[in-house]
């Protein structure tokens, strides 16, 4: 488990600078709480993005935008409000979701991927 954790904070790493390249301020990385956890908050332009980071080194464990199923994502909404609770944010804040995809080395950025709070 350990060694599966290190490769995914290394792919979450190469996400968040994938996504600084793109424009994004990275604001906070593996926001967790009891609702869950988020891998990556950031901005881009008005939107506050909470991203998910997924990687598979093939197609042989199937894509990884396969993997942030309807289960996945009612726990970063939860883990979302949270923060936006947590955080002060009122209701007039932009949020979205967005995904990272990392298969092999190619990275697919997903914007607006899923619904929002």
């Amino acid at each position: 488990m350990k060694n599966c954790r290190r490769i995914g904070s290394w792919y979450e790493q190469k996400a968040a600078e994938y996504l600084k390249a793109q424009g994004y301020q990275i604001l906070e990385k593996n926001f967790r709480c009891q609702s869950g956890e988020i891998d990556l908050i950031a901005k881009e332009n008005e939107y506050l993005v909470f991203v998910e980071v997924k990687y598979r080194r093939t197609v042989a464990l199937g894509n990884p935008l396969e993997a942030v199923d309807q289960r996945k994502q009612k726990r970063i909404y939860q883990a979302a409000g949270y923060y936006l609770h947590c955080f002060y944010y009122g209701k007039e804040v932009s949020c979205r979701f967005d995904v990272v995809a990392i298969l092999g080395e190619e990275i697919f950025l997903i914007r607006n991927a899923f619904g929002g709070i």
